[in-house]
């Protein structure tokens, strides 16, 4: 199934999977609203919702390019509102926009914790709230970028106020998938079975060294794909693996999302699959 003419608002989609995810639906010819904070070029994070916008309209789509900080309500509502304005409609909801912080309760800094509330698991709940008048003509899709509720206690050992964080945010996949039920809206989360090659992660790890157990972004951009192209509600509720959701839509080949297609290197698996 094709996205053309359908509206996606992607929060965090200058750089990184919400810029695939982006790239991804403009070759259907989708509309895409390029939320995020990067309008002026970062020194060591490229990207900025202008050039996603260029690259969007290159790809085949239409794009409108909105400076938004997801922790800022009014700013969150009124861009939405210009969204639904701008193309008549909104059909999904991709939360991609994320924090991390992997630092423990003892020596975590209470401002780190409240910038990762805040932009995962609060940005969620704001982002859908806000979304949801126009989701309910549309009967549309929430998207969030969260893992599997995995309860081994090795995920809480080191990073739990990130671990809790993330784990809201499929909480409330769960949460909304019901609520919203009668409006038709289908709600999923997605999540890597690999560590993914982004700038974020280069820029967090200080090199490019462990790319190699990497898979490339299209990989979740593709999942996304066959999620949000899923009709009504036949698809929702789920905490869904990439790997998985491709492979349940017929997908048997995976060696080119490798970032190094000529490596054997093992794969790293991503926090909290096991």
């Amino acid at each position: 199934m094709s996205l053309q003419g359908k509206t996606l608002f992607i929060t965090g989609a200058s750089r990184g999977i919400g810029r695939e995810i982006a790239l991804r639906a403009a070759r259907d010819g989708a509309n895409i609203v390029i939320a995020a904070k990067s309008a002026e070029p970062h020194a060591k994070l490229p990207g900025t919702i202008f050039s996603v916008a260029e690259e969007v309209q290159a790809a085949g789509g239409k794009a409108l390019a909105l400076q938004v900080d997801v922790r800022d309500e009014d700013a969150v509502r009124a861009a939405l509102a210009r969204a639904n304005e701008h193309f008549g409609s909104i059909d999904a909801l991709i939360n991609n926009a994320g924090a991390i912080k992997l630092t423990g309760v003892q020596h975590i800094e209470l401002k780190r914790f409240d910038l990762m509330h805040q932009i995962n698991t609060r940005a969620v709940l704001l982002c859908s709230q806000a979304a949801l008048p126009y989701l309910k003509k549309s009967g549309g899709h929430i998207l969030n970028l969260s893992p599997p509720l995995n309860l081994d206690t090795k995920w809480f050992a080191q990073y739990s106020p990130y671990t809790v964080t993330k784990y809201g945010m499929s909480m409330l996949t769960l949460g909304m998938s019901e609520e919203f039920k009668g409006y038709g809206i289908s709600v999923n989360s997605l999540w890597p079975q690999t560590m993914i090659a982004t700038a974020a992660i280069e820029f967090q790890l200080g090199s490019r060294e462990s790319f190699k157990h990497a898979r490339l972004p299209a990989i979740m951009a593709d999942a996304a794909h066959v999620i949000l192209s899923s009709s009504g509600r036949s698809l929702t509720g789920r905490l869904l693996i990439d790997e998985q959701i491709l492979r349940e839509s017929g997908v048997t080949e995976f060696e080119h999302y490798r970032f190094a297609p000529d490596s054997s290197d093992t794969l790293m698996t991503d926090l909290f699959v096991d």
